[in-house]
């Protein structure tokens, strides 16, 4: 067995939390994303989440190997209790055809990015191709991105937003109305941002766990879209609205129904949520006919490393060609086997 180093092409990059900043492109990622979910979806590709866990030291870590692109690689949430909670995420990516190391990529941007990017894409699949009346509960940097890469699939009517804090859900509809072009009003309760709203934009936690939004709140043929419950322990959606709904699309089917807090508790209550669930790969390829007028429809995300993977492949393509980043001066041994 040899273990001759293989030539390397270039340094490795890397990409600072602040280069991310300035590379930040929403139709970069949504293009990415599209790309990589007009695959099948592949566990062995893409297997689900691993988890380590001291008590004191956690990691939690996400790795891909895209049919799209020509990098695969890993996401790893790395966080510690010993001062507070502390946590940082790295992503490192290498090249399919040496296994070379390409670029090491701080993610702590990449997860909002790569979430809001795949929402676009899923929420593009499902929503009615008509101007929309838009309800945001939220206000803070998911409703902000979510609601950006919204605006790039969909057409907006109107927007009505809520969130806790006045000042905050003020200040959010001020920004949107001037960026979007369109109204958007600041509501004083999740219902009124709800009600009548033909597309849902849940982005906020619920501080207890119960759901932020009621069933009788969603009109009959409204799109909703939930990215706050990601965790077993977490609510966002009311057991009756998944209930009530025409399907689910979900970015990873396996996580979104057995690891969604919404979700178990729908299958607790006795709603088949498998017969209910497509992947979002399955959306895209039109292998099943969606009524994007009629019927609730839902789309759900948990998160996953593919996302994080194309997303910041895309990023480290624009970094090159704009001369960002660090080359690093050194890198890690590619070894023949």
């Amino acid at each position: 067995m040899s273990t001759e180093s293989a030539p390397s092409a270039r340094s490795p990059l890397f990409l600072t939390d602040a280069d991310v900043e300035g590379l930040a492109d929403l139709p970069s990622a949504i293009r990415a994303i599209r790309a990589a979910y007009a695959a099948p979806a592949d566990a062995q590709r893409n297997p689900g989440r691993i988890f380590a866990d001291s008590g004191r030291e956690w990691m939690r870590v996400m790795p891909s190997v895209p049919a799209s692109g020509r990098l695969f690689g890993t996401k790893s949430i790395n966080g510690s209790f010993a001062d507070g909670l502390r946590v940082s995420y790295l992503i490192s990516l290498f090249d399919k055809e040496t296994a070379e190391l390409v670029a090491l990529v701080d993610g702590n941007r990449v997860t909002g990015l790569r979430t809001a990017a795949t929402t676009a894409v899923g929420t593009g699949a499902i929503a009615p191709a008509r101007p929309l009346t838009v309800g945001v509960v939220g206000s803070g940097f998911e409703a902000r991105s979510h609601i950006a890469a919204l605006s790039l699939v969909a057409r907006f009517a109107s927007v009505r937003v809520f969130s806790p804090t006045q000042a905050k859900r003020e200040a959010f509809a001020e920004r949107f109305t001037a960026e979007l072009g369109v109204t958007v009003t600041a509501v004083d309760t999740a219902s009124a941002a709800v009600q009548d709203a033909d597309l849902v934009l849940c982005a906020a936690r619920s501080r207890d766990e119960t759901p932020t939004i009621q069933s009788d709140w969603v009109m009959a043929d409204a799109t909703v879209v939930s990215i706050g419950s990601t965790t077993p322990g977490q609510r966002e959606l009311p057991v009756e609205l998944v209930a009530r709904a025409a399907l689910v699309v979900a970015d990873g089917v396996d996580e979104v129904v057995r690891g969604s807090g919404d979700m178990l508790a729908a299958r607790a209550s006795g709603i088949d949520v498998d017969a209910l669930t497509i992947s979002l790969n399955t959306a895209l390829a039109g292998e099943r006919a969606i009524d994007r007028d009629r019927g609730i429809r839902i789309y759900k995300s948990t998160g996953a490393g593919i996302q994080d993977i194309v997303v910041a492949e895309s990023l480290v393509d624009l970094a090159r060609a704009r001369g960002i980043g660090t080359e690093l001066p050194v890198g890690i041994v590619t070894t023949r086997k």
